[in-house]
């Protein structure tokens, strides 16, 4: 293990390089640059700017250096500094426009991975153990349900429910009377009314597809003789079934690390900008809609860092959990 630990974590400096090079290329590949899309911002607002005042202003903002040296100039100076440089959209440091939102959107993505588990384990293990039952049809029916509405139509219910028959304030996390204000039992309230339907939306879809591959896992691991040696041992059904095939089952669950992890950072964007959440997933639609190249580049370099962090604690967990994976 320590052998494959030691060459994972060298193979992960290369790879992050080529994928950071690779990302801020691709940034860049589409017609124009954020000067271009400043310009057509200011004339939709009925402002004009000359091709004169864009170069200008490409020459200040070292866009007109051939793409190599700016990514040098970027990459080394988050790797001697800490500094992923100056959003040119919001004039801010890129560092401080991730960081403000980031809190937020990993409450919001943890807390709907947890609930997504919640859900999709016991229902998983339930619905193999009593396959073809009625709750078993019910649950089959969810699972569908949930896969097939898409989350911003989903979001846009809750949101009417919400403002239709609950009587409360829909979109955001916190009315605007308590913007400002200081901490406080009704402003935690106030989050805590708005809160549950981005977490709701957010785990409804992950938890439908879960309960299917923990159903499908179990379904499989149930017929095997270890479970029939392990009955005809005297165990009660709740420790062969928790304690044997549940953990070979929860495989692709731990697997999921990979990607999970650098969800976190993510979130959502469709759903956050259905929801107008204030989360790093409309920030960095945005950065590339304007081409903000170095707060794109930022937002893929630490979804790929995140990416191979996730990865590697994925295999970690998988070669604990299951006495079967070992590394050579």
């Amino acid at each position: 293990m320590a052998n494959f630990l030691w060459r994972r974590l060298l193979w992960a400096i290369p790879t992050l390089i080529v994928v950071s090079f690779i990302s801020f290329i691709i940034i860049q590949l589409p017609p124009g640059d954020y000067v271009t899309a400043y310009a057509a911002e200011l004339r939709n607002s009925g402002e004009y700017i000359t091709a004169a005042q864009e170069d200008a202003i490409r020459t200040q903002l070292g866009l007109n250096d051939p793409i190599l040296v700016q990514y040098v100039r970027w990459i080394g100076n988050i790797v001697l500094h800490g500094d992923f440089g100056q959003s040119f959209h919001w004039n801010a440091p890129v560092s401080d426009l991730i960081w403000n939102r980031l809190a937020l959107t990993l409450l919001l993505s943890s807390l709907s991975l947890i609930f997504t588990w919640i859900i999709a384990i016991p229902i998983g293990v339930y619905s193999a153990q009593r396959q073809y039952s009625l709750l078993d049809y019910v649950f089959t029916v969810f699972g569908f349900l949930g896969k097939g509405i898409p989350d911003f139509l989903l979001a846009l219910i809750l949101m009417w429910v919400g403002f239709a028959w609950l009587n409360i304030d829909v979109g955001g996390l916190i009315s605007p009377r308590f913007e400002g204000a200081p901490l406080s039992l009704a402003k935690i309230g106030n989050i805590l009314e708005h809160v549950w339907i981005p977490i709701v939306v957010l785990a409804t879809g992950g938890a439908a597809g879960l309960i299917r591959v923990m159903r499908a896992n179990m379904l499989d691991e149930l017929g095997k003789p270890y479970v029939e040696t392990a009955y005809a041992q005297g165990l009660s059904e709740r420790q062969v079934v928790w304690g044997y095939p549940v953990r070979v089952a929860l495989n692709p669950f731990i697997s999921t690390v990979g990607w999970a992890l650098p969800a976190l950072f993510s979130g959502d964007v469709i759903t956050a900008v259905v929801l107008n959440l204030p989360t790093t997933g409309p920030l960095m639609l945005q950065a590339l809609k304007m081409q903000d190249m170095y707060l794109a580049g930022a937002f893929i370099l630490i979804l790929s860092v995140f990416t191979v962090i996730g990865t590697l604690l994925s295999d970690i967990l998988l070669a604990w959990s299951d006495p079967r994976i070992r590394y050579a």
